[in-house]
């Protein structure tokens, strides 16, 4: 091997390339650069505050082949850690990022423990240099995800989590700041997602008194599903296949080319999204040791604090995220939250938005009361304009979708009368009120409103204050015996034999269709007692918009009822009384079968993944039974989930612009920053010539009427002639 020994000194990447490879040849150079280092270093301690090139060059070549001599590097690291302890603050910002970065590549090949560098960036972080934090704070994230990479060394973490801790109370600012973007780093990243490191955050960083790590405490515990959700929406479920056919057969055009394209990218994102094993991340809500104690002192927090608007919105927001998914008790919260419900408040959805975050079952309806007064004064009233009015209505919804009890019934009859208000926005409004008190209580609606009775309405029960039902048998379940109930019969009925007597059909009731055929008024079955009150209500519910009978059964109806007379009109309506309250009775007995039959399937059977689709499927048929309707779609009842939607209570349906000078506006308005529609030159060069066929637009229909003819439908015989000529014209050119 040649050595180039004038060269090496000077040449660092060279000598340090050689000296990996083979590090005894080279011993002799490397001493020789060590020297040099410790000479530089005493030098640069005397003036610390000038950037020095050659010690930063000779630090990180020592950094560099530390591997290749363990014993004459012993105490390197250990220099550099007393240059940044001693001259922290006072060195150069270029030469302190330098010695950080020497550490860092030590720490990789593990001459220095993760807490002893952990602890001197943390020493670091005081310092005026932005950059530095940022990159100190990448590289203890990544420093932390890598040993934890293989599994986790849990004495380790600890000590690593304790010290990070105590920095998190610390005055300084910076420092504070630091740590609590690390420990929420790495709770996103899953490496430090367990209940000390939330209940950390929880006591020092909502409550401190540096106002940076506060608010980034509260979005911490804001910042749910947010961040995690992909643009799911945006892109549509595309099948690349058919583009592609089609591509290969129409008229090629950029804009199809660009399409296609779009259709590959967009394939692949659906197929990498397919691949991804679900991630089911929990809110950091749920891992708070007690949220009772946390919410009252976020709660006297907000009230004593002459904090921004922002920041307590922020505040108000936990808690009431808090108050509704752990059903807490907080009584002095919604006396807060309805002095602040005014239309003119700045943030006024928000503030519903948390008063319906903060409603739950076991909230008493005294306590909810006020916020419920609010509402309906200072939003549902006709002084306030229409969108004041949907808002609040829809903020009602929300709120009585998790507490049903919050509103009474006077209050309640009085804000469904907005459902044939003018504006089209009240109306949905009161409509979706009507809708979630059908399915939850529908007790509470006026009978008119609580639309045509269906298996499933008959089966729900309004339980009152704290009640809780708890079922014994999988509902629906009883559905996985009747096809052997069905055979059974079948074999029954062969036996027996066809009946003749047609009076035997009027004794027995057909439980199964009783449902869909007959038309039972909206009562309860224990609220039929006076036969003429009954017959009032039935009138009125067939003249209300919101029956769902058909126009054409009525207009039969009245015909038939002119031709009969008052006598038989009169038995005719005690006639089809009996067979309903015999029905009904059959149905609450039937009931009570099924109920049995269910218990006794949930006991003997372990039900499979086709048992449970079957029964979904008998429940949602349950909805349909007994309505008169066209519609395949049932509309089921939505469930509360952890969080209200903004959008939920934000939602206004408005009524399109039928004015000609309104619509003609928005469609000037979109074509704004569109090109003009027609023809496009797209000549790279304006004064070149056209093609034929492109000159063939602006001729004179008589000049190229002879070329039209082409198009005509040729014969068998000329096609024939084409086709022989094509072949001796090809003939000829080979």
């Amino acid at each position: 091997m040649v050595r180039h020994n004038n060269q090496l000194p000077n040449n660092l990447t060279q000598l340090q390339n050689l000296i990996k490879r083979d590090p005894t040849s080279y011993k002799d150079e490397f001493r020789q650069q060590l020297a040099h280092f410790e000479t530089t270093l005493e030098i640069f301690n005397l003036n610390p505050t000038q950037y020095n090139k050659k010690l930063d060059e000779q630090a990180m070549f020592l950094a560099q082949v530390t591997q290749c001599y363990q014993n004459e590097m012993k105490n390197f690291p250990q220099k550099i850690v007393d240059v940044l302890k001693t001259h922290n603050t006072t060195l150069h910002n270029d030469m302190r990022l330098s010695l950080c970065k020497c550490l860092i590549l030590l720490r990789n090949k593990n001459f220095i423990s993760a807490f002893d560098l952990l602890e001197i960036f943390f020493s670091l972080i005081k310092c005026q240099d932005k950059n530095l934090r940022e990159y100190l704070k990448t590289h203890i994230i990544t420093d932390i995800k890598n040993l934890n990479m293989k599994h986790k060394d849990m004495k380790l973490n600890t000590t690593l989590q304790n010290f990070i801790f105590s920095m998190l109370k610390d005055s300084n600012t910076k420092t504070a700041k630091l740590s609590i973007d690390i420990l929420i780093e790495l709770y996103h990243k899953n490496i430090w997602n367990d209940n000390k490191t939330v209940n950390i955050i929880a006591e020092v960083g909502c409550f401190s008194k540096i106002m940076k790590v506060m608010v980034a405490s509260l979005k911490f515990f804001l910042s749910k599903e947010e961040e995690e959700k992909e643009e799911e929406d945006s892109d549509d479920e595309v099948d690349p296949k058919e583009t592609m056919m089609s591509n290969k057969f129409n008229k090629k055009t950029r804009k199809r080319e660009k399409m296609v394209q779009k259709v590959k990218k967009t394939a692949k994102k659906i197929k990498k999204r397919k691949e991804k094993a679900p991630v089911f991340n929990f809110s950091a809500l749920h891992l708070v040791n007690n949220p009772q104690g946390f919410a009252e002192k976020l709660f006297k927090q907000v009230e004593a604090s002459n904090d921004r608007f922002e920041v307590k919105l922020m505040t108000l927001d936990v808690v009431s995220r808090l108050i509704g998914l752990h059903d807490l008790f907080l009584f002095n919260f919604y006396p807060f939250i309805a002095r602040l419900l005014m239309p003119h408040q700045r943030e006024v959805t928000r503030i519903l938005q948390f008063a319906a975050q903060a409603a739950h079952e076991l909230v008493p309806p005294e306590v909810i009361e006020p916020v419920m007064k609010a509402i309906a004064n200072n939003f549902i009233t006709e002084r306030n304009s229409t969108d004041v009015m949907a808002v609040g209505l829809n903020a009602v919804r929300e709120i009585c979708a998790r507490c049903p009890l919050a509103i009474n019934e006077d209050l309640l009859r009085d804000l469904v009368q907005y459902k044939s208000y003018k504006e089209k926005s009240v109306m949905m409004a009161a409509r979706s009120l009507i809708q979630l008190y059908r399915h939850s209580m529908p007790t509470l609606l006026h009978k008119k409103d609580r639309g045509r009775p269906s298996e499933a309405s008959l089966e729900l029960k309004t339980k009152q204050y704290g009640e809780m039902e708890i079922k014994d048998y999988i509902p629906g379940s009883e559905v996985l015996l009747e096809k052997e109930e069905i055979k059974e019969k079948g074999k029954k009925a062969n036996k027996k034999g066809k009946v003749k007597n047609d009076d035997s059909d009027d004794e027995w009731v057909d439980v199964a269709s009783s449902d869909s055929e007959i038309n039972i008024s909206d009562s309860d079955e224990d609220e039929v007692s006076d036969e003429e009150q009954s017959e009032k209500e039935e009138n009125e519910e067939e003249n209300d918009d919101g029956s769902d009978e058909n126009e054409s059964n009525v207009e039969d109806q009245t015909e038939t009822e002119k031709n009969e007379t008052p006598s038989q009109n009169i038995e005719s309506k005690e006639n089809t009384r009996k067979v309903l309250k015999a029905k009904r009775s059959v149905t609450k007995e039937e009931r009570e079968e099924k109920i049995k039959v269910a218990r006794e399937i949930a006991m003997d059977k372990i039900f499979t993944d086709e048992d449970f689709k079957r029964i979904e499927a008998a429940q949602l048929k349950k909805h349909v039974s007994g309505v008169k309707r066209n519609r395949s779609v049932v509309e089921e009842e939505n469930e509360s989930t952890e969080l209200v939607q903004l959008s939920a209570i934000e939602n206004i349906h408005k009524k399109r612009k039928h004015d000609k000078s309104a619509r003609l506006e928005s469609v000037l308005k979109g074509r704004e920053e569109r090109d003009k529609f027609g023809y496009k030159d797209r000549r790279k060069n304006v004064n070149c010539s056209k093609t034929n066929r492109e000159k063939r637009k602006t001729k004179s229909y008589q000049m190229i009427k002879h070329k039209a003819k082409g198009k005509i439908k040729r014969s068998f015989k000329d096609k024939q002639i084409a086709f022989r000529n094509y072949l001796i014209k090809q003939k000829k050119m080979r």
